[in-house]
């Protein structure tokens, strides 16, 4: 693998190919090395040194991408390739994505840049790469079959244009796109302005994740690309809770997240302990005038959003989907509802058939997260997660924003679970109970306390 540091040392002198076209062998010995990225973890983000100086975004589970200045290009290199993405500890899946991730790395350019990207294609078909959002020439715009041929399976392609305008965008294939998609292959692209925007401020920490979702059945590997809308795994930047690492702020930071979405359904995605702002879309930024607060903001598909706030209140704050079984990792969709049902006599009877069979939700679901029954290989409890108080209960597009007094400015490493001050925690209360109010007003006899007369109308006067 390659380094970032060895990636930005040298750029060696390169033919500018014909956009959109295949690289001929001549050429590709002054192709950009790949850098390939093996952790699944939240990389530091990545400083410019060459180029127009900007403020790097974080990319949650995810990494940005190198490039190298050829001639006042800025050139990267993406490989589209098979990759296994680990979701979670102990859970991994079999996907399609760039550079050997799922998603694809961050791409962080300035406004103004001329960009160069080649994209060499070993997957087993043809691919093209789509610039969502993106103003640029038709012929890049990346729609195999419209704006260029498919690239032919172990073929480099070249994508060439000047990054317009400021904003967050993001990039997926447009050739076989329900496979191509359905198995992973997406990332973000984040165009930082050029010079101070009215419409775009400074901020502290500036993070960025995809909403990406998949059904991967329990015991397998990989995804069924033929679903629709029966999905079980709904990830951030393809990671699961408890997978997913926590957003991480100093007390009064300035905070942006962009969120973008392409999954196959919307997301209300849910901030606590904070209001913020929806500051900008993947059409740009939002004028201040038509911004208001928010906890929740839906990103609907194919919608980025970017929210921002003051990391004000100190604590462990839950970051969410707020559609509860998207917070829930590989379930069973075809379950009956057995609330209040009475097991006992059935229980027994079946004991004797098989003697290790358990009672499951007659009292609601959370004894799924305290059971610790044996799972097929490769799969990953629906409902768990351990806080410093117990079970979280949760999965998928599930997170925490952790704000603290001294988190060091620069310093994305969690920095473990809260300490609450005393007092500020809810607590069991073994006092005497004051008798509700309502129940002064309630007969001991049957009848009502209060005998109410009721008139029907017999016409429409007084309407």
């Amino acid at each position: 693998m390659v380094s970032r540091r060895d990636f930005f040392m040298g750029a060696g002198a390169i033919t500018a190919a014909v956009a959109a076209s295949s690289v001929s062998r001549v050429s590709l010995a002054g192709l950009p090395e790949p850098v390939i990225q093996s952790s699944p973890e939240t990389m530091a983000p990545l400083e410019p040194n060459t180029g127009r100086p900007y403020k790097p975004v974080v990319t949650l589970n995810g990494w940005t991408l190198p490039w190298r200045m050829n001639n006042g290009v800025k050139e990267f290199h993406l490989v589209a390739e098979p990759v296994v993405r680990e979701m979670a500890p102990g859970f991994n899946a079999h996907l399609w994505g760039y550079n050997g991730q799922s998603p694809g790395p961050t791409i962080e350019v300035v406004e103004g840049d001329r960009v160069r990207i080649f994209v060499t294609n070993k997957l087993p078909e043809h691919t093209s790469i789509h610039w969502h959002g993106q103003r640029l020439p038709n012929g890049m715009d990346g729609v195999a079959g419209l704006n260029q041929r498919a690239i032919p399976a172990g073929k480099t392609y070249v994508y060439e244009f000047e990054a317009k305008r400021p904003g967050t965008f993001m990039y997926h294939p447009h050739a076989d796109e329900m496979v191509q998609m359905a198995m992973g292959m997406m990332g973000f692209w984040v165009t930082h302005p050029r010079d101070a925007h009215p419409n775009i401020d400074e901020v502290d920490r500036d993070y960025c994740f995809l909403l990406n979702a998949y059904d991967v059945e329990p015991g397998s590997y990989t995804p069924k690309i033929m679903e629709m809308l029966d999905f079980n795994i709904w990830t951030f930047n393809s990671r699961v809770f408890p997978g997913i690492d926590p957003l991480v702020a100093r007390k009064d930071d300035k905070v942006r997240i962009r969120v973008g979405n392409l999954t196959m359904t919307n997301h209300p995605i849910h901030l606590h302990g904070h209001e913020f702002e929806v500051t900008g879309t993947d059409g740009g930024p939002v004028p201040r005038g038509a911004r208001w607060p928010e906890v929740t903001t839906d990103v609907a598909v194919g919608q980025m959003r970017q929210i921002e706030f003051i990391a004000s209140d100190l604590g462990d704050w839950a970051f969410h989907c707020h559609k509860s079984h998207h917070t829930m990792n590989a379930m069973g969709h075809d379950v009956p509802t057995m609330l209040g049902v009475d097991h006992r006599k059935v229980v027994t009877q079946i004991n004797s058939l098989i003697p290790d069979y358990m009672v499951m939700g007659e009292r609601g679901m959370a004894d799924m997260a305290e059971m610790q029954m044996p799972l097929p290989e490769n799969t990953i409890p629906m409902m768990t997660g351990d806080g410093p108080f117990g079970s979280v209960e949760m999965g998928g597009m599930f997170t925490m924003l952790k704000v603290r007094a001294d988190q060091p400015a620069g310093d994305y490493s969690d920095p473990g679970w809260y300490q609450q001050p005393e007092g500020t925690q809810a607590f069991e209360w073994t006092g005497p109970l004051a008798e509700p109010a309502r129940f002064k007003s309630e007969s001991t006899t049957g009848k009502p306390a209060v005998e109410v007369q009721v008139r029907k109308p017999t016409g429409h006067s007084g309407h």
